[in-house]
C-alpha cells in the first residue's frame, strides 16, 4: 500500500538541528535525510516497522507514539519516525536520526 504523507519534526529543536546540518561539515548527512524525507513523503510505509514490543519506552512516554518506523540511511545511520493521521492528512513525524551504535543502544541490542 502506498500512503503519501507530510513530514513534520517532533519538536523545534530537532528541526533546527536538521537545518544546521546543511551548512555544517555534515552536509552529506543532510542530503541523505532530505532523500529519506522525499521517500517517506511519497510513501509513509517506505521504512521498516518496528514491532510494538520493541518501541523504546522513552519514545512512548515522551512523544506518546503508537507506532515506530525505521528508515535505513547510508553509513549505518537510522532515521526514526512515527505515522499519525491529522484528519485526512497522514503525517510522518521524525523523532531522531542516529548512528548504528546509538541505535543498538537505544533498542538494547
Amino acid at each position: 500500500m502506498i500512503l503519501p504523507s507530510k513530514i513534520k519534526f517532533v519538536d523545534e529543536k530537532l528541526k533546527e538541528a536538521f537545518e544546521k546540518l546543511e551548512e555544517s561539515k555534515e552536509k552529506q548527512m543532510y542530503k541523505f535525510i532530505v532523500r529519506a524525507f522525499e521517500d517517506i513523503e511519497n510513501n509513509s510505509f517506505t521504512g521498516i516497522q518496528i514491532p510494538k514490543k520493541l518501541i523504546p519506552k522513552e519514545y512512548v512516554q515522551k512523544y506518546e507514539i503508537k507506532n515506530l518506523w525505521k528508515y535505513d540511511l547510508p553509513n549505518a545511520w537510522r532515521l526514526l519516525y512515527s505515522i499519525e493521521r491529522d484528519e485526512l492528512i497522514v503525517v510522518s513525524i521524525v523523532l531522531e536520526w542516529l548512528d548504528h551504535k546509538s541505535y543498538e543502544k537505544r533498542f538494547n541490542y
